[in-house]
């Protein structure tokens, strides 16, 4: 499907659906709004609507924020189509299931290892940076207005960590010097949304530095958050962004996992690695996935047991005995 162009999947598609993972990152957000702006631009629909869940502050430089819808509407019909971004299993998809569930078509665009295809038409491309990268090549890039430019290069600094990920082709580099031909303030999106954080982000993040642990002779970090010590410090998920990767950063260390309880005994665990652990193939033994350096899950196991049998799947790689 890589030759393909976005007029080519829509085909008589009128109606349209994007919808992306729970909890939205850079990603899901900068190319489900990207492709938003694109095909109301050029007028490829007489419908678009964009359906997510609540996104971090820090995005709402993004133009047409205030019109992603966070609910269903009371009265529908289904659509024609529905794109689902940046979403490996369509249960990820959260209060927008239903729509996808009644579309004529569904068409996933996406750059995680799936459990396998959920839909009608994929376009999944496990080498490419982002998932932004994967809209950009269906559009024709002369059609590419600002604002649509924006969100795109959100989508690739933040799958790219700032382009210093193994994902970053000189493909990419050039995707991204032609959204910055489109006047996108690269400087600005990148401060604001990747490396600026709250007072309250600080906080949570200098107490996850003093409390986390180091196993295996220290080639693997460990820290999280219970639903009591999230609500003391008064932080939601969207909160918790980055603070994995900077565990990472920790000398010798080839694994970090950050954990937080979403619910009651429901944890959110983020992997990252180096060179060594692929981490997709750690969270894939509990039904995650995502990429060889930076992996997720979920799991409603005890705490202990959830850490445990991280640390023995990691074992298997590195070659160290679990204690």
């Amino acid at each position: 499907m890589k030759n393909r162009t976005i007029e080519e999947i829509l085909g008589d598609a009128r109606r349209i659906a994007i919808s992306g993972h729970i909890r939205p990152d850079g990603d899901c957000a900068g190319s489900g709004m990207a492709l938003y702006h694109y095909l109301r631009d050029n007028r490829l629909a007489e419908t678009v609507d964009i359906y997510l869940g609540e996104l971090p502050k820090s995005f709402e430089f993004l133009e047409g924020i205030e019109e992603i819808r966070h609910q269903l509407p009371s009265s529908r019909k289904p659509y024609d189509l529905f794109f689902c971004l940046d979403c490996a299993d369509k249960k990820r998809l959260e209060f927008s299931a239903p729509l996808f569930e009644e579309a004529k078509r569904r068409c996933c665009i996406d750059h995680h290892i799936s459990q396998g295809v959920f839909t009608e038409e994929a376009y999944v491309d496990q080498e490419a940076s982002s998932t932004a990268e994967l809209v950009y090549r269906l559009l024709d890039p002369e059609k590419i207005s600002k604002r649509a430019a924006e969100a795109l290069y959100l989508g690739i600094i933040h799958d790219t960590g700032v382009f210093q990920y193994p994902c970053t082709a000189p493909s990419t580099h050039r995707m991204a010097a032609v959204l910055l031909e489109k006047g996108v303030d690269a400087a600005n999106i990148i401060q604001k949304t990747y490396y600026e954080k709250t007072d309250k982000q600080n906080r949570i993040l200098g107490k996850m530095l003093v409390e986390s642990r180091l196993l295996l002779n220290g080639r693997m970090i460990v820290a999280g958050l219970s639903k009591e010590e999230m609500a003391a410090f008064d932080v939601r998920p969207s909160d918790l962004n980055g603070i994995v990767s900077q565990l990472r950063l920790t000398e010798g260390v080839e694994v970090a996992v950050f954990y937080y309880e979403f619910r009651e005994g429901g944890y959110k665990v983020s992997l990252r690695s180096g060179d060594t652990v692929d981490v997709n193939l750690v969270a894939s033994a509990f039904g995650g996935g995502g990429h060889q350096r930076a992996a997720g899950l979920e799991s409603s196991r005890n705490l202990e047991e959830i850490l445990r049998k991280l640390e023995k799947e990691v074992c298997r790689q590195i070659g160290e005995k679990a204690k």
